[in-house]
């Protein structure tokens, strides 16, 4: 612990020095914009203002406002709601702009307490005759205060002098009348604007490296569409401090930097004794820095914004993935050759300068009215320095007031923008084009790799490198990404609804996904495994036979005798029985047909004896009468 103290007091030195030495170099401008007092008389003039480092500026227009002094809270420190006070403007009024004093705590809190308080822009005023500075956001631990990304009101940091005449005019009952313009803040040159992004790759360094992957993830369409079409050109930059030579064998400076101190970052966690060091974070940007470097002379820059995008959603450092296989695997989705990024990136522990982070470090230094770069993030605008919130309404429109009148671009004069970034090398995400079923959904800010759901079948997985069916009738498009085969009028596949991956059916082995190989089952004695048995394999099955006249019973894997005459009788026997019976049958019914003949006619003819004589029976009566005479 002691040695991790001594470590960052060293560190605090070395970057101490380093600002030293830089501002001998270049110099930090402050950019200003004009604040026009219109009442009273007294007042009415021009004055400058520093822009605030947060909120949203009406670059390319003007703000009017009625002034407000509170009576108490007037630093703004607590909340307005608290004491029961008001600066919200009444239907047809002037919107307030209201004016705190500086002191006590910091800038973002008075912004945000004076919106809470229905104030339409704040004004704060100096507390000493000084040259005004830019507000930025706070550094120590309450800089992750949820209320910093929500401030959206304009805030501007005004002289001493200017205060005191204000709150003195209000104080008389004079009402104080303020024109906020920023139509001139930013110059307009030609019809293309050029912008500069100073970042960082690092994702553990708080609020501020949130914002900064934020504001990239969402302003990426937009930039792509300006980048596209030529409305602007813009270069990312990274800042990197070089170590003094005093201190370039310590153990601060072997972690914190490559090419032998040259080029040296923070380390992520303040930690010289976990997590990454500031080296790792240097070679990153510098592997972003050379991505931009190909991408450009490859006329596709803008694939900067979708590289930096996925590299902070697929490796990020609280999941140990801040690694160059990583990295590779996201230039690779991209398209774009990794062999020219690799000779760009040079050897990191070769003791020469590397020409593309040297060239970084002399765009720090400020050049014309500029400034130096040394806030992190930084944009540049038409070579001035972007004062407000990073944030993609907000910056967008502080690009297009840098288009000359009437040379604006379309998409400055509308309220969406439409791209889809999903039609060029499918975005970098997972498709399956036998399917044609792919991760890649076009949106407002960019295209997002997200597994998608077809016909009711959702698909799980990164959507970058691999997406899979799951969920009941996954296999009914494209099989389930299984294999399949039909062979012999037969279907084979690998998928099975209502389960996960792939799996070989029954009499088959294999991946499941590729590849599924009939088994023979007769090779591998898998079946028909008794001695008199005869196998066939068939594809995905087999077939049992016995030899001779012997019978295979598929349940037990036997086979047994077929002619033994205790056990089973001939057919032909049967047959012979079958007939025999057959043939008795019809010769009972014949006798039995006969006989009931027989009786039936017996039977008449004694019924009709009784009525009428018979011939024979006649004669015989005549030779009884014959007699009798």
């Amino acid at each position: 612990m002691r040695e991790n103290k001594l470590g960052l007091m060293l560190l605090s030195i070395w970057v101490l020095l380093v600002f030293m030495i830089g501002s001998c170099l270049g110099r930090f401008v402050v950019e200003k914009n004009s604040l026009r007092v219109t009442s009273p008389d007294s007042l009415k003039d021009t004055y400058e203002c520093a822009i605030g480092n947060f909120g949203v500026p009406q670059y390319g227009g003007t703000l009017v406002g009625t002034v407000a002094y509170p009576k108490a809270n007037q630093k703004a420190c607590k909340g307005f709601d608290e004491l029961d006070i008001s600066f919200k403007s009444k239907p047809g009024s002037l919107p307030t702009f209201l004016l705190v004093d500086r002191g006590d705590c910091f800038f973002t809190l008075k912004a945000w307490n004076a919106q809470r308080g229905g104030a339409a822009a704040i004004l704060v005023a100096d507390d000493k005759m000084e040259p005004l500075i830019t507000m930025d956001t706070p550094e120590e631990e309450n800089s992750g205060a949820e209320y910093l990304q929500n401030i959206s009101i304009p805030s501007a940091l005004i002289s001493k002098t200017l205060g005191d005449n204000i709150k003195k005019a209000l104080s008389s009952g004079e009402m104080v009348n303020i024109n906020l313009d920023w139509r001139e803040a930013l110059p307009h040159p030609d019809e293309r604007v050029e912008y500069e992004f100073w970042t960082n790759s690092n994702d553990e360094c708080g609020p501020k490296c949130d914002s900064q992957i934020d504001f990239v993830k969402n302003f990426k369409g937009a930039a792509q569409i300006l980048e596209k079409k030529g409305y602007t050109q813009f270069t990312p930059h990274y800042i990197t401090w070089y170590c003094p030579e005093a201190f370039i064998l310590s153990r601060q400076c072997k972690s914190q930097c490559i090419n032998h101190g040259r080029y040296c970052a923070p380390d992520p966690e303040q930690d010289f004794s976990r997590g990454y060091d500031g080296k790792d974070v240097v070679i990153q940007n510098l592997r972003q820095a050379c991505l931009y470097k190909v991408t450009n002379e490859t006329g596709k820059p803008w694939l900067w914004w979708d590289y930096v995008t996925d590299f902070a959603i697929r490796c990020p450092m609280k999941e140990k993935k801040y690694t160059k296989e990583c990295a590779d695997q996201v230039i690779q989705s991209l398209g774009i050759d990794l062999k020219k990024i690799d000779q760009c990136i040079g050897d990191p522990e070769a003791n020469v300068d590397n020409p593309v982070l040297k060239t970084e470090q002399d765009e720090q230094i400020g050049k014309g009215s500029r400034g130096d770069v040394t806030i992190l993030p930084t944009l540049v605008i038409n070579n001035r320095q972007y004062r407000g919130k990073l944030d993609k309404g907000a910056v967008l429109k502080a690009i297009c007031s840098g288009f000359q009148e009437t040379t604006e671009p379309s998409v400055c004069l509308t309220e969406g923008i439409e791209t889809n970034e999903c039609l060029e090398n499918n975005g970098g995400c997972w498709q399956d084009k036998a399917a044609n079923v792919t991760a890649c959904k076009d949106t407002f800010r960019g295209r997002v790799c997200e597994c998608p759901a077809v016909r009711g079948v959702k698909f799980v997985g990164d959507g970058y490198t691999h997406c899979e069916a799951s969920a009941a009738q996954r296999c009914e498009i494209n099989n389930g990404g299984c294999w399949s085969k039909t062979q012999d009028g037969k279907t084979h596949s690998a998928c099975v609804d209502n389960s996960k991956g792939c799996k070989c059916p029954q009499g088959f082995k294999g991946d499941g996904v590729t590849t599924c190989e009939d088994v023979d089952e007769c090779k591998d004695k898998l079946a028909c495994q008794c001695s008199q048995c005869k196998c066939k394999n068939t594809w995905g099955s087999y077939d049992c036979s016995c030899s001779g006249n012997l019978l295979y019973m598929h349940e037990h894997d036997t086979c047994i005798t077929g002619k033994d005459s205790k056990t089973t009788v001939s057919w032909n026997f049967i047959w012979v029985i079958i007939l025999g019976l057959a043939m008795t049958g019809v010769g009972g019914y014949a006798i039995y047909k006969y006989r009931i003949r027989r009786y039936m006619d017996s039977e008449i003819r004694a019924i009709m004896a009784q009525y009428m004589p018979l011939d024979n029976q006649a004669e015989s009566a005549n030779h009884i009468q014959h007699a009798e005479i």
